[in-house]
């Protein structure tokens, strides 16, 4: 995905501080199971997925759950590093090869004391993350596995086709085998 489009996608921007924070991205490259964060870290670092798709996960009784994936135009980011400084709980694990946009934490801080609109656009940034996270919150505790596995049929087809069905199940809070049941009774 495109810098310029990633950006509108957040909050529009007049060109010159769209021009003062592309200047502050550099463009990386990571290969299939690169860790890009890790839980007890403080990370400096938030990222925009140009190309590749990567999840979070957490461990619990030695088991990874995962609990977010994230592919073209989407945002990986330690929240509470980015908001408290303070060491992250996730682990992101790359999926597939990715280009990456990479933005230093303390830059952006700097851009949002110098320029409003900056400082705007990283309020709306905050703020739909945390719809995302709301809405993952609400469908994990009120829709069936069945109804969320739709939901991410919908919602994100091509992540069904791109990661692993273990990972998935994972994501969905159920086994492979359920998650296998799952798909035979929707086709």
């Amino acid at each position: 995905m495109n810098i310029d489009l990633l950006l509108e996608n957040i909050y529009p921007l007049p060109d010159t501080s769209k021009e003062l924070l592309k200047k502050s991205i550099t463009e990386v490259k990571y290969k299939k199971g690169h860790i890009l964060l890790r839980a007890d870290k403080i990370e400096k670092n938030i990222y925009f997925i140009k190309k590749g798709v990567a999840r979070a996960y957490s461990y619990k009784d030695n088991d990874e759950i995962t609990f977010w994936f994230g592919k073209e135009g989407d945002t990986i980011i330690s929240m509470k590093s980015y908001i408290a400084n303070q060491k992250g709980y996730e682990n992101v694990e790359l999926l597939e090869d990715c280009e990456l946009y990479k933005l230093k934490t303390t830059v952006l801080q700097r851009l949002f004391e110098n320029d409003i609109h900056i400082a705007n656009w990283g309020r709306r940034f905050a703020e739909k993350e945390l719809i995302k996270t709301e809405e993952r919150l609400i469908s994990r505790q009120v829709r069936t596995a069945t109804e969320r596995y739709k939901e991410l049929l919908k919602n994100s087809p091509d992540i069904v086709q791109r990661v692993q069905l273990g990972h998935i199940a994972s994501y969905l809070g159920i086994t492979q085998v359920s998650l296998s049941r799952i798909r035979a009774e929707i086709k």
